[in-house]
């Protein structure tokens, strides 16, 4: 059995280090995005911040299960239709017009922070510019929801809610989950209402919660590689996630810039 884990006070400091040394990765890719640039030398930077920060990449190694290929990244680089898990050893660089959503995870002292933004490099047309914007809402009215009492369900339909207002589509494939020693512990974190009102919040859990809005159908598949997950219909994709801990006054972004 799983078992849900709430962390104490020194966990929690550790988790926030964690948390910042991706929120710094995040920021120093933003910085790098421009035409000319490839997947591989925005890991190169994310891998070298990491470890100079006296982190361990979470990605890099990872398996999904004893038979998935282990991920040869430090950073997830998923570009236009990719939604998540695309792999940054592609030699093609980016051009202007790229819509690239950038997962992050570093290890500081055996605990783990997990956090995603997704990028427009150049000016975005408008529909591309209200996708960013309103998943990067989902996300926010997802931490939001998370508070002490409330129940998982609660942040994902903070999440729907504001998907479905927007007309996206929610992809639900990939879901948020539990965080700590382990990138993913439990719970799921599902981004739509589940019939299931899910375990009560309290005090110590910490949790990624990550939206994934599509311009189109949401429906995904997985490529060749075994780890990047895209939209069947070629349709734009989007990506936000911050590792959140549930505290008595409300939730904390650990992996807040």
């Amino acid at each position: 059995m799983r078992f849900v884990t709430r962390k104490s006070a020194r966990e929690l400091a550790t988790m926030r280090r964690a948390g910042r040394v991706v929120a710094e990765v995040l920021a120093l890719v933003e910085s790098a995005l421009r035409p000319g640039v490839t997947p591989a030398d925005l890991d190169e930077i994310a891998e070298r911040h990491i470890r100079a920060s006296g982190g361990v990449p979470s990605f890099k190694g990872y398996r999904i299960d004893r038979s998935s290929p282990p991920f040869p990244g430090s950073i997830c680089v998923s570009i236009d239709h990719e939604v998540v898990h695309g792999l940054p050893d592609r030699t093609s660089p980016l051009t202007a017009g790229s819509l690239v959503s950038i997962d992050a995870g570093a290890i500081v002292d055996g605990y783990h922070g997990d956090a995603a933004r997704t990028f427009f490099v150049g000016e975005a047309p408008a529909e591309v510019a209200a996708l960013i914007e309103t998943t990067r809402a989902a996300l926010h009215a997802g931490i939001a929801a998370a508070q002490p009492g409330a129940r998982i369900r609660d942040i994902s339909g903070a999440v729907e809610d504001v998907a479905v207002a927007g007309g996206y589509g929610i992809v639900r494939e990939c879901v948020g989950h539990g965080i700590g020693t382990a990138m993913h512990e439990p719970p799921d974190v599902p981004n739509y209402r589940t019939r299931s009102a899910g375990m009560r919040l309290e005090p110590g859990h910490t949790l990624a919660i990550e939206p994934m809005l599509t311009l189109g159908d949401p429906s995904v598949g997985i490529l060749e590689d075994g780890w990047t997950i895209v939209t069947r219909d070629g349709s734009l994709a989007c990506h936000f996630e911050d590792t959140v801990a549930v505290t008595p006054s409300g939730p904390e972004v650990l992996t807040a810039p």
